[in-house]
């Protein structure tokens, strides 16, 4: 059996896919599974867009990126504390190419990776497409989603090659106590396991200090993992980044880069490379204010769920015992698409997206309070 075969379909996307036969039928559809800003790119990126066509730089680039983009990234992640030269920098075709590359040029077959439950549902393929073992650390509800240290150190072998950690998480929105990343660190440094710092949604946080787990994480053993999509609302321009000091591992991924896509588009490299100029305050100032709502309106029907701290989603225990029959019927009978928590390796729970108008949010709550009756 060829190894596609194993991997399971996208949940996400069969609700999307049912939604959207919905919406197409004149229905009026509250689509609350997007893992997108729904805000427009800020003026100045699309300007700079236009530009990169009117001066022609319409030609491949070097495949780690134009110099221009890596240097803006570099300066990015200087602002967040992290040191790493544009020398060091390779960008991809979003975050998931990023994660991708990383996962496969440190991985051999049947070597492990760790995975912390719940976790985007993309993870699981990647390693396996690398040929690795996955080993699963599972958080609880009653945890706060937070990663036990003592189930950890029960999962680690001398196979174990790597962990993902993903701070905002998606699907929680729940954000890793800063002692916690310490002490996982430690047990990583200690085994010379690497650490895949996914911190996409680290400009989405709302509540208390933030602190990635990169800023602890011994250098050779680190692959930062970001993009432009959540920050900067560019999903569909695909930008995103990988950083590393390795220099073994950076000439791995520089290598599957080029023998894959090779470079990014080279609009939307020219595009990124200006991103330090708009201003994105407007889009977190609305988000927070989003979350706030969401919370106060899941209290106000009884939904259990753990406050979430960052991101833009409410991950809570769905009010049947089975997650996929109520995202299903909720779509069904009252048109509200949700994302079942069995696509994050979370029966029991459901995800909503506050990535929408605080009018949508609204009626969602009114048409879900309707239907749990």
């Amino acid at each position: 059996m060829n190894i596609i075969d194993e991997i399971p379909s996208s949940k996400t996307l069969e609700i999307n896919a049912l939604a959207s036969k919905l919406k197409s039928e004149g229905k009026d559809v509250i689509n609350l599974t997007a893992g997108e800003p729904d805000f427009p790119t800020p003026d100045v990126i699309k300007q700079k867009a236009h530009e990169a066509l009117d001066i022609n730089f319409t030609r491949y680039t070097d495949s780690k990126g134009i110099v221009q983009l890596r240097e803006t990234i570099s300066k990015i992640m200087l602002q967040k504390g992290l040191n790493f030269s544009k020398d060091e920098i390779i960008v991809t075709n979003g975050g998931k190419q990023a994660l991708f590359n990383a996962v496969l040029s440190i991985v051999d077959k049947d070597e492990e990776v760790i995975l912390i439950s719940p976790y985007w549902v993309s993870y699981p393929p990647m390693a396996m497409l690398a040929g690795a073992n996955i080993k699963v650390l599972n958080t609880t509800f009653e945890e706060g989603f937070v990663p036990n240290i003592e189930k950890l150190k029960a999962l680690i072998s001398d196979k174990t090659k790597a962990i993902i950690i993903n701070s905002p998480n998606n699907p929680t929105g729940v954000i890793y106590p800063e002692e916690i990343l310490k002490r996982i660190t430690e047990i990583t440094n200690e085994n010379k396991i690497f650490v895949l710092a996914d911190d996409v949604y680290d400009s989405l946080v709302y509540d208390g200090k933030y602190t990635s787990i990169a800023n602890f994480v011994d250098p050779e053993y680190l692959i930062y993992i970001n993009a432009f999509s959540k920050s900067h609302a560019m999903t569909g321009w695909r930008v995103g980044y990988i950083a590393t000091k390795n220099k073994k591992i950076y000439k791995r991924i520089a290598k599957i880069q080029a023998h894959t896509t090779s470079s990014v588009n080279s609009i939307a490299q020219y595009a990124a490379s200006f991103a330090l100029e708009a201003d994105t305050s407007y889009m977190f100032e609305e988000f927070k204010k989003r979350r706030d709502f969401t919370i106060e309106m899941a209290q106000k029907i009884g939904l259990e769920f753990v406050k979430p701290n960052g991101a833009f989603y409410l991950f809570f225990k769905s009010p049947v015992e089975n997650d996929e029959e109520f995202c299903k019927k909720l779509l069904e009978e009252k048109l509200v698409a949700l994302v079942p928590g069995s696509a994050f390796m979370s029966p029991g729970f459901v995800r909503m997206s506050f990535a929408n108008s605080l009018e949508a949010i609204n009626e969602a709550f009114n048409r879900i309070k309707e239907f749990l009756g």
